[in-house]
């Protein structure tokens, strides 16, 4: 592991890069590489112990070690309240940045530029999505998605239709005092990008999800499919927001993520 490198000059964007042995930049293999981005409503993070940041994603990135991706575990800005927060559309802009950083020094990490996977839990999930499915017109720059190539994109239970819930999940990233409120919604929203040349998708989520309400993730699916993209989605029986309970959800959701990583040759 070699931890908080800087993608950007603010605090909160750094990211780590973790590796499986024989990996790395003295390694002598080519591995898949994976971008992934933690949970906490886009308001919580390391600065206020709420189980947030990047250091609580082991669940995720263990898994993608085991499976023999190096890992890229992504910091960004959320709307703390703290000198480094921010609103929407922050969060999205630093995962857009942090995913070409991670583009830019493929080579020297030994990653492989044809399997690169991008996911997250949560609002991280989302930020995956945002990742993979933005498009050159959003206006979210600097970076713009067409700076790196997505093969992937796994997404952990993220809110899929962010104006849905802009007065529930995602109130507290997009408060009611910003003034261009409904505009942000949709900047941010993976519904407003729903178009056929999206990288391919899977949603894995608690087929029990109230958070991030399992409907809106069915209908990104389907709109998706209908464009003609490859798209799925695998509900996990009994799960709510999260793989914690019950006993199956993890291995079951572990099963389908690299299953389908597997079927389209991005991992194993």
């Amino acid at each position: 592991m070699e931890g908080n490198y800087a993608y950007g000059p603010l605090t909160a964007q750094r990211l780590d890069i973790i590796y499986p042995t024989g990996g790395g930049p003295k390694g002598t293999q080519v591995l898949p590489m994976v971008i992934m981005f933690h949970g906490g409503a886009w308001i919580h993070s390391y600065t206020n112990n709420y189980g947030s940041g990047k250091d609580h994603m082991s669940t995720f990135f263990n898994r993608f070690l085991a499976h023999g991706f190096m890992v890229c575990n992504a910091e960004y800005r959320v709307n703390d309240g703290t000198p480094d927060g921010a609103v929407a559309p922050a969060a999205v802009q630093d995962a857009l940045l942090a995913a070409k950083w991670c583009w830019d020094y493929m080579d020297y990490f030994h990653g492989d530029r044809a399997r690169y996977v991008v996911t997250g839990a949560s609002a991280g999930g989302h930020l995956a999505l945002m990742v993979g499915m933005t498009s050159a017109d959003a206006g979210l720059g600097p970076t713009c998605p067409t700076d790196f190539k997505i093969a992937g994109i796994v997404d952990g239970y993220g809110p899929a239709d962010i104006e849905a819930e802009l007065n529930a999940v995602a109130a507290g990233w997009i408060p009611a005092s910003l003034p261009n409120r409904a505009a942000v919604a949709k900047q941010v929203n993976p519904m407003t990008y729903v178009r056929k040349d999206v990288p391919p998708l899977i949603v894995v989520q608690g087929a029990n999800d109230t958070t991030a309400p399992v409907a809106d993730s069915r209908r990104l699916v389907a709109n998706l499919t209908a464009a003609g993209a490859d798209a799925s989605m695998h509900e996990v029986a009994g799960a709510g927001h999260g793989f914690t309970t019950p006993s199956t959800a993890w291995p079951d959701a572990e099963a389908a993520m690299f299953g389908w990583l597997t079927a389209r040759s991005i991992g194993k």
